[in-house]
This record gives structure tokens, C-alpha cells and sequence, in this order.
């Protein structure tokens, strides 16, 4: 294999989790309504599974609507709900065709009925895809996800099927929302800001982070790609030393 950065394969994420941040201010740039912005981040979403497809990534976690959202303005988070519901609906035929299988993580009884409806429908219907696992987090806090795996270690310990000597690192990642998936290995946040905004606080301890300043409906793949550039060029270590992980020296003779 060629020791050129520039021919060296990149390095592909297994999991990638996006804060898809910059709807309402690409929109407030443009003198136009914030739920304009949250349509156009609509699109963007499509680039981002796109690009997940075409690069091998197997997993892909978008943080959609958090628990905090709810507290914005009735009319931005009413034209959400419309916009959500009619994603659902347009776009869930297309992806069991293109075998993504599409997960909801997050607080679901705070949604209308028909948005739950909808909800179900669309992970019964790509229930067998294999090819992306798309997940969306939508009435989903880090910490909201923490206290709902504590409360069901709690309740198999008071029904005696648990004793709580037994509950580890390993015990409360079981109950996540995210168990079923390994943890994401790259996190990329739009739109400026650089937190993670409650956004799967246990899942990303180890996460590498990548920042950008472009608005979420400017996303284009060069700009996934310049994240994957970045992060294939990283070091992970996991808390270990550098020499630990690096790549053993191979006994090759050159000529």
C-alpha cells in the first residue's frame, strides 16, 4: 500500500452521529420564516444519507428534535410537527427500497397519535433492512436517556431479577436507546456551535468531534467528506498511549 497521505485509503466510520444545527438562522439570513430552514434541512438530511450509502458507513444517528425543543415558540414547533409528519410519509417507501432500516429514539409519547402511528409504521416497514441504520433522535435528551436505563435496571432489581452488585458499565449500556449499535465514532455538529447539546451523553465518551460553521441546509458531501478526511487522520486511543495502538512495526526489508 502506497505511505502517500494523499493516495492512503480513508479511514470509514462505522457509526456517524449529526446535530443537524443552522435551520432557523439560514432562514433569518434570507428574511425568510425559521420553518423555511427547517424544509430546507429536510433536503440536507437526504444528502447526509446519500453519502452514508455511498461511503460503507453502517450506522447513522441524526438528532432531529431535542427535549429542550419543546419549549420554543407554538407556531415553530407546530410547523416541525407538519414538517416531521410529512417526511414520514414522503420518504419512507424510498428508503425500505435503498434497504436503510429507520429507528426512533426519544421521548414518543410526547408526540401527537398520528405522528406515533407513523412512527411505528415506518420501523415496521424497514424492520429487515440491513444496509444503513438510520436513527433519528426526536424527543431525546442524553440525560433523559441515562435515567430511562437506570429506571429499568431499578425495576428488575425491586422484581428481584437483578441484584444490584450486578449492575456495571456493561448493565446500563444494555438499556440505552442506542444498545443494538456500537458507539459512534464520529460526531459532527453544523451550524457553529461547539457543545453537544445533550446528545447522547453516554454514547459519545470516546467519540471523535468535528465542528463546522456551514448551516445545516448548506451541507453539501464534500463538506461529510473533509469530516471523514479529518477523522481518518485522527489517532484513537481510547485512553491508552499512542505507542499502545499505533500500528507494530512490520520486519520487511526494503529494496
Amino acid at each position: 500500500m502506497s505511505s502517500d497521505p494523499a493516495t492512503a485509503a480513508v479511514r470509514i466510520p462505522r457509526h456517524l452521529a449529526v446535530i443537524m444545527d443552522g435551520n432557523g438562522r439560514w432562514a433569518e439570513r434570507r428574511r425568510r420564516p425559521r420553518a423555511i430552514g427547517h424544509r430546507a434541512g429536510a433536503r440536507a438530511v437526504n444528502v447526509c444519507i446519500d453519502f452514508c450509502l455511498e461511503r460503507g458507513i453502517e450506522a447513522l444517528t441524526l438528532f432531529a428534535f431535542s427535549s429542550e425543543n419543546w419549549g420554543r415558540p407554538e407556531d415553530e414547533v407546530g410547523a416541525l410537527m407538519k414538517l416531521f409528519l410529512g417526511a414520514l410519509e414522503r420518504e419512507v417507501d424510498e428508503l425500505d427500497r435503498r434497504g436503510v432500516r429507520v429507528r426512533f429514539i426519544g421521548e414518543r409519547e410526547r408526540f401527537s397519535e398520528a405522528i406515533g402511528r407513523q412512527m411505528s409504521a415506518a420501523e415496521d416497514r424497514t424492520r429487515a433492512n440491513t444496509r444503513l441504520h438510520l436513527t433519528i433522535a426526536a424527543s431525546y435528551g442524553g440525560r433523559w436517556d441515562i435515567a430511562q436505563a437506570a429506571r429499568s435496571l431499578a425495576r428488575d432489581v425491586a422484581a428481584g431479577h437483578l441484584d444490584p452488585d450486578d449492575i456495571d458499565e456493561r448493565a446500563l449500556a444494555s438499556r440505552m436507546s442506542l444498545a443494538e449499535l456500537p458507539p459512534p465514532d464520529l460526531f459532527i455538529r453544523t451550524g457553529g456551535e461547539t457543545r453537544i447539546s445533550n446528545f447522547l451523553l453516554w454514547q459519545l465518551a470516546y467519540t471523535e468531534l468535528w465542528f463546522t460553521e456551514l448551516l445545516w441546509p448548506e451541507l453539501d458531501a464534500a463538506t461529510l467528506q473533509r469530516a471523514l478526511d479529518d477523522y481518518s487522520g485522527r489517532q484513537r486511543r481510547f485512553g491508552l498511549t499512542g505507542a499502545q495502538v499505533a500500528p507494530a512495526p512490520t520486519n520487511e526489508i526494503s529494496e
